[in-house]
């Protein structure tokens, strides 16, 4: 073959294999130069439904043991709302249990304290049932199966009657119906190999028998209130963990008041995920009773890793994109991780001084949404938001989630449907900066235009004054 043909030859095959990557990579850069930007559009009459107040949990983990975590900041929590706040290492951090002369014997005063904190700040308890007491652990560590199960029903049994019980009396006050609907989630991510790794598949350590004799507890607890009891609180919303367990619900004909588990990740559409899952992974006729369950997220956060990024604007914006998503998705509850942060930061919204971190303040600002939902219209890639009316307030908050911290805009923001009349416009930003302005609206439309840098959370209120 002559050169020049070869040559020919050589650069027809380098442009069939090599051009379409070019135009590809080429479609993506200018996708990705070139965002869709937001023109937000509400309907101040017209509901899309209405919001749960999913972000108002709040858990705390096993930081210090000995310390209570929430005692020198109840005011700050208590400004949040919460409806439940959930803790863990309950058995080994508040030495509830121990063994003298053979018999289980029990000490509620430590974890009574907390539980006192936790009231205090308006909230409920949530209990992760764990981690095992030494005294009855197969080999004295934290994280094995009890030499008999029957102590450990005992132990779930014994935590309800004293936290769901119609006669229990706490903090010398706190009575009744206080004490209804308790949770209590049975373990925490026992798929983990620093809680167990136990297993679903008849291991020496199957997360089954765990649920089994926990159940088998509830179910002997006597005189109490309403309550609930769940799982499998596992690391993610794994799909063989949530069938498998689903089965063995239905072989054993066990009691499940909720499912759990955990999500961490940086994108918030992925929280968009986990519910379109379990209802495909549970669409079958068998599954019914669980596809109408309380689906919680028992942990949530930017990463499962202490992450400083989560205590910048970002990890506040994060925070928003986030629930906007839960909300769209009817998480019965997404618990924010954590409260406080030990000696060391770790995923705290305050620092172990109870200083208020950007995620603690956007949690403050979802507080301004009322229950009815509005339609709204004209999200683009980086600013999403969320809208909500009650009988005198359209309320509006939009959020700029970038995680490389460059996408800034200004945002046209509508709202539709108003009637004529004087209004107080209300903006609120991340850092607690407020402006109002009163104006008159002569038609139906109030428009504005709402400057939102990277990582900026603003409220907006329209009241009628």
């Amino acid at each position: 073959m002559r050169l020049d043909k070869l040559l020919k030859l050589i650069l027809r095959i380098v442009l069939i294999i090599v051009l379409p990557i070019v135009l590809f990579k080429t479609f993506q850069y200018f996708s990705k130069a070139a965002p869709t930007k937001a023109n937000i559009v509400v309907d101040a009459r017209k509901l899309s439904g209405f919001i749960n107040p999913n972000w108002k949990a709040l858990a705390q983990g096993g930081e210090e043991k000995g310390v209570r975590m929430l005692e020198k900041v109840i005011p700050e929590v208590a400004e949040l709302y919460p409806r439940y706040i959930r803790i863990d290492h309950i058995y080994d951090y508040y030495d509830v249990v121990s063994v003298n002369n053979g018999q289980l014997t029990f000490n509620w005063q430590k974890l009574d304290d907390t539980v006192c904190d936790i009231y205090h700040t308006g909230a409920k308890p949530f209990f992760s049932l764990g981690y095992m007491p030494p005294d009855i652990s197969d080999d004295g560590s934290l994280i094995s199966k009890p030499k008999n199960w029957n102590d450990w029903s005992l132990i779930v049994q014994e935590t309800i009657e004293r936290y769901s019980g119609k006669n229990t009396r706490l903090c010398g006050q706190v009575s009744g119906s206080w004490f209804e609907d308790v949770y209590y989630e049975v373990w925490n991510e026992p798929d983990l190999e620093t809680f167990g790794k136990w297993s679903l598949y008849g291991s020496n350590k199957d997360y089954k028998t765990l649920y089994y004799y926990s159940v088998l507890g509830a179910n002997k607890a006597q005189n109490v209130r309403r309550f609930m009891i769940g799982g499998p609180v596992t690391t993610a919303a794994y799909q063989n963990w949530f069938k498998v367990f689903a089965d063995y619900i239905l072989t054993k004909n066990l009691r499940v008041d909720f499912l759990s588990w955990h999500h961490y990740s940086k994108n918030p559409d992925d929280f968009y995920q986990d519910i379109n899952n379990l209802n495909q992974w549970l669409k079958d006729d068998k599954y019914i009773r669980f596809r109408h369950l309380p689906k919680i997220i028992s942990e949530w956060g930017y990463d499962s890793n202490p992450n400083p990024i989560a205590d910048t604007d970002i990890g506040a914006a994060h925070t928003i994109a986030s629930i906007r998503n839960l909300i769209e998705q009817q998480v019965e509850m997404g618990f924010a991780f954590e409260i406080k942060d030990g000696q060391t930061p770790s995923w705290g919204i305050l620092n172990s001084s109870g200083q208020k971190k950007p995620r603690y303040f956007a949690l403050q600002l979802l507080n301004l949404l009322d229950r009815a939902r509005l339609q709204l219209n004209g999200e683009g890639t980086y600013v999403k938001a969320v809208a909500s009316s009650s009988y005198n307030k359209t309320t509006v908050i939009l959020v700029n989630y970038d995680q490389a911290n460059n996408n800034t805009e200004l945002v046209p923001l509508t709202v539709n449907n108003l009637s004529g009349g004087n209004y107080q416009i209300k903006e609120t930003r991340l850092d607690g900066n407020i402006t109002s302005t009163n104006i008159q609206v002569p038609g139906t439309s109030l428009s504005k235009s709402v400057l939102m840098p990277a990582n900026s959370v603003v409220a907006i209120e329209v009241i009628k004054l």
